[in-house]
């Protein structure tokens, strides 16, 4: 799998590890009717998603206790979203890439 953000390259387990490291910016959190929401966004196609952060409403500083957590959660979402919206893009991008490569063999 490759990082929509920057050139890494890794595992499932490897990318999550990298995204919550390196792109952790990429999670917001906000506050509407008194409930805390984490937000990320595929940078690839746009598709948002949000959730409740169940145990930090009302607590202030619940956010800055369990925000790795918040984050590990988001990105793991967004790991999900990749194998499943992207990943079989990119397995037949490169399927196509062989195929070109292996239709110039044979004409060789």
């Amino acid at each position: 799998m490759n990082c929509p953000w920057c050139d890494t390259a890794a595992g499932p387990r490897a990318l999550h590890a990298h995204l919550s490291d390196q792109h952790g910016d990429q999670v917001s959190t906000t506050g509407r009717d008194g409930k805390v929401f984490y937000e990320i966004s595929c940078p690839l196609c746009g598709a948002r998603y949000e959730q409740l952060v169940r145990k930090g409403a009302g607590d202030p500083e619940f956010l800055a206790e369990f925000e790795t957590e918040i984050r590990m959660v988001a990105f793991d979402v967004l790991v999900h979203h990749l194998l499943a919206e992207h990943a079989q893009a990119a397995e037949q991008a490169a399927h196509e890439q062989n195929d070109v490569g292996d239709r110039r063999e044979t004409k060789r």
